[in-house]
C-alpha cells in the first residue's frame, strides 16, 4: 500500500536525525563525566573507554540541554536514498519541519521534494500533488501502533527520537572509541565509533515497546539478515554533535548521516487546516 510505503519513509527520517534505534537507556547523571573540558578530555587515571564515555555523557548532556538544531542529511536503503533538510524540536516530543527529496526507489515521489511536518501526535506530508482533493496525508502515531511490532516502533521513534538517543545508546554499550580528531564543516571534532549487536540494540527499547512486539522485531531482524549497527559521532569542542553517521548490515543495509547545526534555533510547526488534510488508511 502507497500509504504505508509513505509512513515507513518519513519514519526513516525520523530515525535517520535522532538515531536507527529509540533507545531509553543510558541516559548519563548529574555527576558523570568528570571534571569537563570538551569532548576527547581524558583523566590520567581513566582507561580509553573510561574517557570516550566520559566525553559521551558530557555530549549526552549538552546536546539533550540545546532542545533544538538544524539538520540536514542522507539516507540510503538498499537502491533507495533520501536527502533531507529542516529544522527541530525535542523539548516535549519531537516537532520537526523537513524538505524530502527521494531517488533511486518509488518511495513518496523520486525526484520530487516532499514537505514533511512532525507533532508528537502526528506527522504529516505533503506530496506536491493532490490526493483525494487534499494536499496533506496525516499519519497519526497511536492508530500507527496499532498495525503491528513495525507501527510500534514507528510510533516510539517519532515521539522519542532526538539526537542524543544516539550518544546514549553508545553509553549504553560500552562498546565505543575514540578515533581521532577530524574538521566537519570547519569545526574541529572528535570522532567516536562503535558497532552494537541489533539483538542488543532491539532489547534496548523493552521500555517502550511490548515483549510480543519486541519478539516479532527480532524474528523480521533474523529474516532481513541484519545482525549489527555501525554508529559513528563526531563531537565538538563544547560537546554538541554535529555529525553522526550509522550503519546497519543485512539484505537491505543502511547508511545514514546527518550534520547538526545552529543548536537552540527556534522551530514552529504549524499542522496543516483540518480541511486539507487527509488521513492515511488505517492511520
Amino acid at each position: 500500500m502507497r500509504s504505508t510505503r509513505m509512513a515507513a519513509a518519513a519514519a526513516g527520517v525520523v530515525m535517520l536525525v535522532g538515531g536507527l534505534s529509540a533507545c531509553n537507556g543510558g541516559k548519563s547523571d548529574d555527576n558523570a563525566g568528570g571534571s569537563g573540558g570538551g569532548a576527547g578530555s581524558k583523566q590520567s587515571n581513566q582507561s580509553p573507554l573510561d574517557a570516550a564515555l566520559a566525553s559521551l555523557k558530557q555530549a549526552s548532556q549538552q546536546v539533550n540541554s540545546k532542545k533544538s538544531a538544524e539538520i540536514d542529511g542522507i539516507q540510503k536503503v538498499g537502491p533507495t536514498t533520501r536527502t533531507m533538510k529542516g529544522a527541530m524540536d525535542w523539548s516535549n516530543g519531537i516537532n520537526m519541519t523537513l524538505d524530502i527529496t527521494t531517488t533511486g526507489g518509488q518511495l513518496m515521489g523520486s525526484g520530487k521534494p516532499t514537505k514533511a511536518l512532525y507533532t508528537p501526535q502526528a506527522m504529516y506530508m505533503n506530496m506536491g500533488m493532490p490526493m483525494g482533493g487534499k494536499n496533506w496525508i496525516k499519519y497519526d502515531y497511536e492508530m500507527l501502533a496499532k498495525q503491528g511490532p513495525a507501527g510500534a516502533l514507528m510510533k516510539d521513534a517519532m515521539q522519542n527520537n532526538d539526537p542524543g538517543k544516539s550518544v546514549d545508546l553508545l553509553i549504553a554499550s560500552g562498546k565505543v572509541k575514540e578515533a581521532g580528531k577530524e574538521d566537519v564543516r570547519g569545526v574541529q571534532a572528535t570522532h567516536y565509533t562503535g558497532t552494537v549487536d541489533v539483538a542488543e540494540l532491539i532489547k534496548m527499547q523493552a521500555k517502550s515497546v511490548s515483549a510480543s512486539d519486541l519478539k516479532a522485531l527480532e524474528q523480521q531482524l533474523k529474516k532481513s539478515g541484519a545482525t549489527t549497527e555501525t554508529i559513528d559521532l563526531w563531537v565538538s569542542s563544547d560537546n554538541l554533535l554535529v555529525k553522526k553517521r550509522e550503519q546497519m548490515d543485512g539484505k537491505q543495509a543502511t547508511d545514514s548521516t546527518v550534520f547538526y547545526s545552529h543548536y537552540g534555533t527556534k522551530v514552529t510547526v504549524t499542522p496543516p487546516p483540518a480541511s486539507d488534510v487527509m488521513t492515511a488508511p488505517g492511520a
